[in-house]
């Protein structure tokens, strides 16, 4: 979808399209069965992976592993990809594509909320929260991974 705006150089019509936004969820995973999760503080509210938007120039890994940091205090260890999660109403404030990331803390870290997470802990995945966005689908997806190298 494009719309047309003046050029700011010439004012010949130029096209501008509306792309989604890049953005990436992680899933730290502290073996056997949790993950960790925020509590957002900004909306839309609820529980959620950690995660959030790629800057310009930045690669979705750094990204990834900037956010874990951000929100949970963690350094992370990228260790496999769940996906790339795309529905166009999968966040209700815009349009957006997920790359999703496994990772693992490095040893000896404390868990604590930072950046717009209010809260975070340590949940297992047969007992987990309400979750935003399509935090749901996604853990499922990562689940079924789980479950076949059981």
């Amino acid at each position: 979808m494009s719309i047309e705006k003046p050029c700011p150089s010439c004012g010949h019509p130029v096209a501008v399209f509306r792309n989604p936004v890049p953005t990436v969820d992680i899933i730290i995973h502290f073996p056997p069965r949790g993950i960790v999760l925020i509590e957002r503080k900004n909306p839309p509210h609820g529980w959620a992976l950690p995660g959030g938007f790629v800057d310009y120039g930045e690669t979705v890994e750094s990204a990834a592993v900037r956010e874990a940091l951000e929100e949970t205090g963690l350094q992370v260890t990228l260790t496999d990809l769940t996906g790339v999660y795309s529905h166009p109403r999968r966040d209700p404030r815009q349009h957006t594509m997920s790359v999703v990331f496994v990772a693992h803390p490095l040893a000896g870290q404390e868990l604590s909320p930072g950046d717009d997470a209010g809260r975070a802990g340590i949940f297992d995945l047969d007992n987990l929260p309400e979750l935003a966005f399509d935090h749901k689908e996604i853990l499922a997806d990562f689940t079924c991974k789980l479950d076949r190298f059981k």
